[in-house]
């Protein structure tokens, strides 16, 4: 996936202000980008992190502070797309692409693997080897039950191709001693896709593991996102994947100052022994609701996949900013949901915020927060990678993404205060206004929305579908006085059908935010 290397800018230090969550720079050597990160669940002190194309990092103090080295194989060498797990041992491994100097560039995936937390790591075996094929976008998952370790990943039959003689297709492999051997290749997809490296390809494929040993996986390719399962470690898989949604506009898309960003689906389940448990998850990005529009998605099925539930938004800014590079993650311990996306929301141009979402109650309701202590203004002509990363345990969660200031990539990770997760939506900040929870709520038909000016100030009063569209303006910049108001309000009267809806107070330069459903 764009496997480009760049040669080192100018390193230039930032400081920047104290924040809710501290920031730590884990990195400015070598141009880092495309970020991966892991904890212990043994010692959640003990984290591993990676980034484009062979740098490793390790830390013993859940984060504050990190160390560096190079990842070196002497047989297959490295060539970036790191992704790391950890096993039931607190032993972690690094998986990534090959350059070997016997043999093609990218022919194969690469695991290697430390028992020392990070500070040395041997030579790796490997797994995809099928001639001049190219194995590429790779993710592993370890069942911490019976240490297996699983990987799925794409191989094309000539990657960068449009000849549509050549395929992609969607493989499996499992290692069942620890890394030091891996089982011929299984292909789990039904529709193939094409080798351009784009929307048509099929690919993302990221595995999660069940409560009962499970095995899912989801891409993105031709038939919009897809699902696949085993429910026997992986020896068989559904003939036909199922589609969970459609992908309007693809998953290869442009933001401003991102030349290619990459909207691939992350899934999970929980194996928490929490009320949500079994519950699978699947966190994308996509522009269904317009290029200056990108959203973070998420669908879960209740049911071992089988069905799917609505489409929800996890970003809960008002429609049309910019939120993109998601990766999601559970907290096995509390079966707690962790997003982590870039998020443009505060700005006009192109200044860039890192934002978290979590969930608390199985992906029905989200509080964001922002975990970036400033923004950064990325350069189209600076590659970015294609994902960010977060991994969380007994309430230790711990985010990793690139940034750009002054020419110069550095990679961060927050040390995220739990107890101080609060959503940071403007209306903690203003003087102006108050906005109460509308009342009731639930409701069927009529329900009273009551707000306070402290100010006499222009006010505006509109409800919003959960996709962030506006569909009702009820009060359109207006300007009253400091007084107390209520709005009543009926569902009926706008053709509203019952589900999830929010509904906004606008004053100057302030949104502040609720959200309502309405029941049959």
């Amino acid at each position: 996936m764009n496997k480009i290397k760049y040669m080192p800018f100018l390193l230039l230090f930032v400081n920047i202000a104290n924040a809710q969550h501290t920031n730590v720079m884990i990195s400015n050597q070598n141009t880092p980008e495309e970020v991966t990160i892991c904890i212990d669940p043994n010692n959640t002190n003990n984290l591993v992190a990676g980034a484009n194309i062979e740098s490793y990092y390790y830390s013993t103090n859940a984060g504050t502070t990190w160390q560096r080295g190079t990842l070196t194989s002497t047989n297959y060498g490295v060539w970036g797309d790191p992704a790391i797990a950890c096993d039931k041992y607190g032993d972690f491994y690094f998986f990534h692409l090959s350059n070997p100097p016997i043999g093609n560039w990218i022919d194969r995936i690469v695991c290697q693997k430390t028992t020392n937390n990070g500070l040395s790591w041997n030579d790796g075996t490997f797994m995809g080897l099928n001639g001049n094929k190219a194995q590429d976008k790779h993710w592993p998952v370890i069942d911490r039950n019976n240490n297996n370790i699983y990987v799925t990943w794409t191989e094309f039959d000539a990657y960068g191709t449009s000849n549509p003689l050549d395929s992609s297709r969607i493989l499996f492999s499992k290692s069942t001693d620890g890394g030091q051997n891996w089982t011929a290749t299984k292909k789990i997809n039904k529709v193939s896709g094409d080798c351009v490296d784009s929307d048509n390809t099929v690919e993302g494929a990221v595995p999660a593991i069940g409560p009962n040993g499970e095995v899912y996986d989801a891409w993105a390719g031709p038939s919009g996102l897809t699902f696949n399962k085993s429910t026997n470690q992986g020896n068989t898989w559904l003939t036909n994947e199922i589609v969970v949604s459609d992908f309007p506009g693809g998953w290869d898309y442009d933001i401003p100052g991102i030349s290619r960003c990459n909207g691939l689906p992350i899934i999970a389940c929980d194996t928490s022994n929490g009320p949500y448990r079994g519950t699978i998850y699947i966190n994308w990005t996509d522009q269904r609701n317009g290029t200056t529009d990108t959203d973070v998605w998420l669908k879960k099925s209740t049911n071992g996949g089988e069905t799917w539930g609505i489409l929800t938004r996890v970003n809960d800014d008002p429609a049309g900013k910019q939120q993109f590079f998601t990766w999601m993650t559970i907290d096995q311990t509390t079966g707690y949901l962790y997003f982590v996306f870039y998020d443009r929301r505060n700005y006009t141009n192109n200044n860039t915020d890192v934002y978290m979402a979590i969930s608390k109650d199985g992906g029905n309701t989200f509080t964001n927060f922002k975990v970036s202590e400033s923004p950064f203004l990325p350069n189209a002509g600076v590659f970015f990678g294609d994902y960010n990363n977060v991994t969380a345990h007994n309430g230790i969660v711990r985010p990793i993404w690139t940034r750009l200031v002054g020419g110069s990539l550095s990679i961060w990770t927050a040390l995220v205060d739990t107890s101080q997760i609060t959503s940071i939506p403007k209306e903690i900040t203003t003087p102006f206004a108050s906005l109460d929870q509308n009342y009731p709520n639930p409701f069927s038909q009529e329900t009273y929305f009551s707000y306070k000016l402290h100010q006499t100030c222009k006010v505006s009063l509109k409800v919003y579908d959960m996709f962030g569209r506006e569909i009702v303006t009820l009060i359109d910049n207006q300007t009253q006085s400091q007084e107390k108001y209520v709005v009543p309000f009926n569902s009926k009267q706008y053709h509203l059908t019952s589900g999830v809806y929010y509904f906004s107070l606008i004053i100057p330069d302030k949104v502040i935010k609720k959200k309502m459903m309405i029941v049959d």
